[in-house]
């Protein structure tokens, strides 16, 4: 398995929607592990680790978010590989 990881910044309205929550719910369901947390510019960054097929997944799904947001931008990094045991909202 080609285990990688992505660094993205997600702009728009991404605060105060569930957009971390529903992030984290969604990792779960594919099995990503990482963190995601609100930046002080109002955007939200996260940082993703596993498959490549479940990455691409979780980025589209990144460009969507919960339904009260409005994603404008997703600016994506491939990193490498990290090992982290869950996904957790800091």
């Amino acid at each position: 398995m080609n285990q990688s990881g992505l660094h993205c910044i997600i702009s728009g309205r991404v605060q105060g929607v569930f957009y971390r929550a529903s992030t984290q719910k969604q990792a779960k369901i594919l099995g990503v592990s990482g963190w995601v947390r609100n930046l002080p510019d109002g955007n939200v960054e996260t940082m993703a680790f596993g498959t490549t097929e479940k990455l691409e997944q979780f980025k589209d799904w990144l460009w969507q978010g919960p339904s009260r947001a409005k994603v404008e931008n997703v600016e994506v990094k491939q990193i490498p590989w990290e090992e982290y045991k869950t996904f957790e909202v800091k």
